[in-house]
């Protein structure tokens, strides 16, 4: 009989696996809900014998109910930071362990810290600050979205995840993860949330970008499925919960597929208008694509990436069939086509990526080619938090913003809460600048929610929005769906940028 080893996450005991527990004995399994120390009992942030609780302390407790396990098979299931103490538990008992199940969690390395998983930036930085200091007091009832998505949370599910909440010991936070490699050779399963803003569609991008971190997802032996709830599946979705870890435990859920297989990457795959080249000229980061014929200065486009893109991904972004062909196009419509690379390597990087767009429209306004009068933005996918600063203070010069299935607002596994890059926000003050939004029928769920978002918002301020939809366009149809809606969809998007550059 298998058995389930269930670890909860920060701020929460053992209790909080009671109904996924029952969905699991009830199909026959065993369950063992982790009593983690400091969480569990009345002895707050002390461990065995009155010592300080640290990683260490809750590794061992994972140990123990290993060993408790008496020869079963062990699934060992960490939610959030308690993939840490998994991970930590079964490099010392692998040959116990039958698969290894990531909850909403990220990927942990050896040396690092749990606390390089907190999604708050600001809450990172204070408690490091904090050095040794005092536990972690648990959220109040409105703050468990700095934690994670409460996306599918009843009232009473928050309510009851308020009141039994514990303060986390702060050491299990500090402590660096440390690993002698043995936990490599066990089977793992990845239980994505996607009201947390992740998908499977999302990880595949990702692996297709190149990332080397990620390549080990691709391993035959890592499976993944999603449940479409927040953060605290236990407490949202625990009969889905339950199935998911059964079929978990059999082996079942969908693989990633390797770069390098028999088809390109989507971002890879060609363009859906045949675009002649035309001439391009590089300066660092940026590349200029210029009109056919003389003449005066001519406007300008400036197409913006997504991401994140890892740093090592080849070609860069600029060099995308994507990128290349609206620039192309736009080239031939008689304006100057922009791209440019921008270090979005981490949802961290939004800064330095804003920087980068910007220090880039200065240049190109400064090239006397161009009208540094005229000047239009568009923004891709995860490029989209990177238009917020225009919309809250555009600048004269500054014609149009477009977005091409964009994200309008943070997502929630980002950390990002409060922070600037929030168009959705920021569109209050975009005044009549006009804005071309372009929509996709096929959106990730996670993505379309901050689409409708900042569509409610724009609709109460009066914003001057015109919505290009493609009712059955994915995500980067570009390059996916070589069809004529599409197709027609970028020429409407091009067209009406370009207008708004000739007006006035």
């Amino acid at each position: 009989m298998t058995v389930f080893v269930l670890v909860g996450g920060v701020f929460t005991g053992s209790w909080v696996w009671a109904e996924t527990a029952r969905g699991l004995t009830a199909a026959g399994a065993g369950a063992l809900p982790v009593a983690l120390s400091g969480l569990d009992g009345p002895d707050g942030g002390t461990g065995p014998g009155g010592e300080p609780v640290d990683l260490e302390t809750h590794i061992a407790d994972v140990v123990a109910a290993i060993d408790a396990a008496d020869g079963r098979e062990v699934v060992l299931v960490g939610h959030d930071y308690g993939i840490h103490p998994v991970l930590g538990a079964a490099d010392r008992r692998a040959e116990r362990v039958a698969r290894i199940v990531y909850l909403d969690a990220g990927m942990p390395r050896n040396g690092v810290p749990a606390l390089a998983a907190v999604p708050d930036q600001s809450l990172r930085e204070r408690l490091a600050e904090d050095g040794g200091g005092a536990d972690v007091p648990p959220p109040g009832r409105d703050e468990w979205q700095r934690w994670g998505s409460t996306a599918g949370l009843s009232d009473a599910a928050l309510d009851r995840l308020t009141a039994l909440a514990a303060p986390q010991p702060l050491g299990t936070l500090l402590q660096p993860l440390r690993l002698t490699g043995a936990v490599a050779a066990v089977p793992t399963t990845g239980v994505l949330c996607t009201g947390s803003g992740t998908s499977i569609d999302m990880l595949q991008t990702l692996v297709g970008f190149g990332d080397p971190a990620l390549q080990a997802l691709t391993d035959p032996r890592v499976s993944f499925f999603e449940l479409g709830t927040g953060h605290w599946p236990m407490l949202s979705r625990p009969a889905e919960l339950a199935d998911a870890l059964l079929r978990a435990a059999a082996g079942e859920g969908r693989r990633l597929k390797p770069t390098g297989a028999a088809e390109p990457p989507p971002h890879l795959r060609p363009f859906l208008l045949d675009v002649p080249e035309l001439p391009r000229e590089r300066t660092g980061n940026v590349d200029l694509h210029l009109p056919p014929g003389a003449g005066g200065p001519r406007p300008a486009v400036v197409f913006v990436h997504g991401g994140p893109v890892p740093a090592e991904a080849r070609p860069t972004p600029r060099d995308w069939p994507t990128l290349t062909g609206y620039a192309r196009c736009a080239a031939l419509g008689g304006v100057v086509g922009v791209t440019l690379d921008h270090r979005l390597h981490a949802v961290t990087d939004y800064e330095r990526a804003a920087a980068d767009v910007r220090a880039a429209v200065d240049l190109v306004r400064a090239d006397a080619r161009v009208d540094a009068d005229r000047i239009a933005l568009c923004f891709f996918s995860g490029g989209g938090p990177l238009s917020a600063d225009w919309l809250a203070a555009p600048p004269e010069w500054l014609r149009c913003v477009a977005a091409v299935y964009p994200v309008l607002a943070p997502l929630p596994s980002w950390g990002l809460t409060g922070s600037r890059f929030a168009p959705a926000r920021a569109v209050a003050d975009a005044g009549e600048l006009p804005l071309v939004l372009v929509r996709v029928g096929r959106e990730m769920p996670e993505i379309a929610a901050t689409v409708e978002e900042f569509l409610t918002a724009a609709e109460e301020c009066g914003a001057n929005v015109e919505v290009v939809d493609v009712p059955n366009g994915q995500h980067g149809f570009e390059t996916l769906d070589h069809t004529e809606e599409s197709r027609e969809a970028v020429r409407r998007t091009l067209e009406s940028v370009l207008a708004h550059l000739a007006a006035g």
